[in-house]
């Protein structure tokens, strides 16, 4: 039986994205500037939230949502 993984999208918490994709990091950090990964916050802000504190508008942090989807395929 095939495990099916979760679904990244907007309102999980950081610190729930890393933990249950920590190969994901390097992808928020680099790629996206979202260096919200070792921040106190992620554990109380979501993807939306951080990328909005990083400015970010909402195609920017649609786009990041579809690339770490992608990643983790």
């Amino acid at each position: 039986m095939k495990k099916i993984k979760k679904k990244i999208n907007k309102k999980m918490l950081i610190n729930e994205v890393v933990d249950e994709f920590p190969e994901l990091v390097e992808t928020m950090t680099e790629k996206f500037g979202l260096h919200c990964v070792g921040c106190p916050m992620a554990g109380m802000e979501s993807l939306e939230e951080g990328g909005m504190g990083h400015g970010m508008d909402d195609e920017e942090i649609g786009e990041m949502v579809e690339a770490l989807n992608k990643e983790v395929e």
